[in-house]
């Protein structure tokens, strides 16, 4: 097979055995000339391919305006007065937009038009009235044919010289090829936060002497025994469970049974095949199924189990995994319906445990704010208000001299307002007047709730007792059983 050395004709030198040069001129000073002109010819002839490209956008940004004043010239709309009309806005209101070139003064698109349109109605002003709407048409015309032609000797312009350019090897021609680089393998993803991570059992052989004495007894007697252990602190401690990963989250919400979809998932994702993972996701589904999120919580549940069963299957089991699954499709089900029993059997687990958890939860007593009369003898009263005060309020009886009816007035618009500013139930329960049926919507209340409800009814008035005051028996049972053991 012959060799081709016809790409090294495109090289461009400075310095060639053939050139002769003038014997007064050295060859050194001759080689420098030669590749100073050779560099100022190439740069010469990438500015001027530069300033065609430019010249050449900016006609085709002038050559469509031209052509739309054409056509509404030349339709019923149009006319000399539109003429006018244009040519006075692009002198008062011309748009800023103009060729993204760094030249010194460079006139935008609307002056270059406006110019246009002017030399236009230069050579019609001088005709008659009739024939110079005919004229600006002809002269708009004949500058649209100018531009094209111009445009199309200015690609050829461009053409040639590109050609030209492409004639000779230069150092923009030059790019990388082949190249062989070292990529250090991705570090493991760090587990799920708290997650369990069994350390490693190392055995350790170690070499122990044994020495013989006469009283063995005295000397286990003497040796410290410690009853307390490490594991025993830790066990103390309050275990935090194991938190979901965004891309965890992400993982849990795809669809049940989707074997194709999780598996896209975990290429995509590689934190997903974490340690902790599943157990992240169990705690997912508990708290999903006490909110009421069952379709959640069997998702979660789901993906908890399809990450166990890749765990199991060794060091490759997401692959031999899914490649049951997915291939098993079409065909035997048998490892389909064992995946598919183990997540309904683990979610009506799941299931049964949320129950029980949220009935134990409810059990609890919950803390409570009653009213109490400080003696047992007295009572609790409610003064519960018809409405706001009526403009005609007149005080009367005994002890009244002395009060200041604006002051009342006011008393009593706040008592009426603070009424109003309560829930339903409670407003039902004042107007019964009994303290059990006030005591037992108080007990539905927070505590926060309760607390300034009372000091509302309070500071209103609506509350009235004998001792002026409330007591708080919270806690009272606890401290007479104190004083019996105590005696």
């Amino acid at each position: 097979m012959p060799l081709n050395y016809s790409k090294w004709d495109q090289l461009e030198l400075s310095d060639d055995s053939d050139i002769e040069g003038h014997p007064n001129v050295d060859k050194r000073s001759l080689i420098r000339w030669k590749q100073r002109d050779i560099h100022e010819k190439r740069e010469a002839r990438k500015i001027k391919i530069s300033a065609l490209h430019a010249e050449i956008a900016c006609n085709g940004v002038l050559s469509p305006r031209l052509h739309r004043i054409r056509a509404t010239l030349g339709s019923a709309d149009g006319g000399l007065t539109y003429f006018q009309q244009l040519v006075e806005r692009l002198q008062t209101q011309p748009s800023p937009e103009a060729p993204p070139t760094n030249a010194k003064d460079q006139p935008t698109y609307d002056a270059m038009v406006l110019s246009l349109l002017l030399q236009v109605w230069d050579g019609a002003k001088n005709l008659p009235a009739d024939e110079q709407e005919a004229a600006v048409l002809s002269g708009i015309d004949t500058h649209i044919k100018q531009l094209a032609r111009h445009t199309e000797k200015l690609e050829k312009d461009v053409a040639d010289e590109e050609n030209e350019q492409k004639k000779h090897i230069t150092s923009d021609d030059i790019y990388e090829g082949f190249d062989s680089k070292y990529t250090p393998a991705k570090p493991p993803p760090p587990p799920v936060k708290n997650a369990k991570i069994d350390a490693p059992t190392k055995t350790k052989a170690t070499k122990t002497t044994e020495f013989e004495v006469l009283n063995p007894t005295a000397s286990n007697y003497n040796a410290p025994s410690s009853s307390v252990t490490p594991n025993s602190v830790e066990e103390d401690e309050l275990e935090e469970l194991p938190e979901l990963t965004p891309s965890l989250e992400q993982f849990s919400q795809l669809s049940l049974w989707e074997y194709s979809q999780s598996f896209n998932f975990i290429q995509a994702n590689r934190d997903v095949v974490v340690p902790g993972a599943s157990d992240a996701l169990l705690v997912a589904a508990f708290r999903a199924e006490s909110k009421g999120q069952f379709g959640y919580a069997k998702k979660c549940v789901h993906q908890s189990l399809l990450l166990q069963y890749c765990d199991k299957l060794g060091k490759d089991g997401v692959r031999l995994f899914f490649q049951k699954q997915l291939t098993m499709i079409s065909g035997d089900q048998r490892a389909i319906s064992v995946f598919v029993n183990d997540v309904e059997g683990t979610y009506s687990h799941l299931k049964t445990r949320a129950k029980a958890a949220a009935t134990e939860t409810s059990d609890v007593q919950k803390e409570q704010i009653q009213l109490v009369p400080e003696n047992p003898s007295a009572t609790i009263s409610f003064n519960v208000p018809d409405g706001p005060p009526p403009e005609d309020l007149r005080l009367e009886g005994p002890g009244t001299e002395d009060l200041d009816l604006e002051q009342v007035r006011e008393a009593l618009h706040m008592r009426w307002d603070v009424f109003q500013s309560f829930p339903e139930d409670l407003k039902a329960a004042l107007k019964v007047g009994t303290l059990d049926e006030v005591n037992r919507v108080l007990g539905s209340m927070d505590v926060s709730v309760a607390e300034d409800v009372v000091a509302k009814l309070d500071a209103a008035g609506i509350m009235s007792f004998v001792s002026g005051g409330i007591r708080d028996e919270t806690g009272d049972e606890d401290k007479e059983e104190d004083e019996e053991n105590a005696e």
